[in-house]
């Protein structure tokens, strides 16, 4: 109940978070029917990065602020676009004042059939997300423990839909608990896309993680880590995220964007990325 995004918000494991979720939101898009996003963690969704708390760690400067000044590529630029156009359309007069978390930028995405469920436990970021998505009629805001919604609001009654799960990793056990809340939820809704968000750091049992992973034996599973610094110092030195049930495109659109993002936001020579199959496709 400690952990506040706002200290956070806009870092380069938002950048990488963000820019995978707008991918999957648009793919979504390529059918006319209707889906819905649960987000399972949402804070408040949406932070002022000019707050004493946001001031306090400058975190979004190395983040989101060195993305928009950076000269992308046409073709990353493109693929960039939907994530992007949502931090600018929130700061348009210039500059980086507002910056969207996980549900509003989904929900600048959506067209008018699409839907978001999300789920926020700590009480004054509920109460900020409930403020937020007040009067939308296509946004649900529930005060929940969001390891309970893996089970309790899944299948959505779209049939189709987009899983986040992007919990503080406040906990020891919480990089299992990841993958166990994966498991469950697969069992109930075993063809929605899910996106999970991990931190990567300093003794991080990732190798453990990943192979608990595979043992559910769940088709389809890439991974994509980026880091920004060498893992020996302490904090956060990189994230990752597994997507379940990934467009097709996304393993080619990650090469693509990956060493762009390394290089704009990298804090030494240990910056690195990587993009592979759990389970699946090669």
């Amino acid at each position: 109940m400690n952990y506040r995004h706002i200290y956070h918000a806009g870092n380069f494991a938002d950048v990488l978070k963000h820019a995978v979720l707008a991918r999957l939101v648009r793919y979504l898009q390529n059918k006319d029917k209707a889906f819905r996003v649960l987000d399972t963690h949402a804070g408040i969704g949406l932070y002022d990065l000019s707050s004493e708390e946001a001031q306090k760690t400058g975190e979004w400067q190395t983040g989101i602020g060195k993305l928009l000044e950076a000269d992308l590529p046409a073709e990353v630029a493109e693929l960039m676009e939907p994530y992007l156009s949502a931090v600018r359309e929130l700061n348009p007069e210039g500059g980086l004042k507002y910056y969207p978390g996980s549900p509003k930028l989904a929900r600048m995405l959506f067209r008018p059939q699409d839907r978001l469920s999300a789920m926020e436990l700590h009480p004054d970021d509920f109460r900020a997300l409930s403020r937020l998505f007040e009067g939308d009629y296509q946004a649900r805001v529930t005060e929940l423990d969001g390891w309970l919604s893996l089970g309790a609001h899944l299948p959505p009654k779209e049939k189709r839909g987009l899983v986040l799960v992007d919990p503080p990793f406040e906990k020891e056990n919480e990089y299992e608990r990841l993958a166990d809340g994966l498991h469950k939820a697969y069992r109930r809704f075993a063809t929605g896309t899910y996106c999970l968000w991990y931190p990567l750091k300093k003794n991080a049992p990732i190798k453990d993680f990943h192979e608990r992973l595979q043992s559910y034996e769940i088709p389809k599973m890439l991974c994509t880590e980026l880091s920004v610094r060498s893992d020996r110092l302490e904090g956060l030195s990189g994230s990752g995220l597994i997507i379940v049930n990934p467009p097709y495109t996304l393993k080619d659109e990650l090469h693509a964007m990956l060493p762009v993002l390394k290089a704009i936001m990298a804090q030494d020579r240990y910056a690195s990325h990587r993009a592979f199959w759990l389970r699946g496709e090669e």
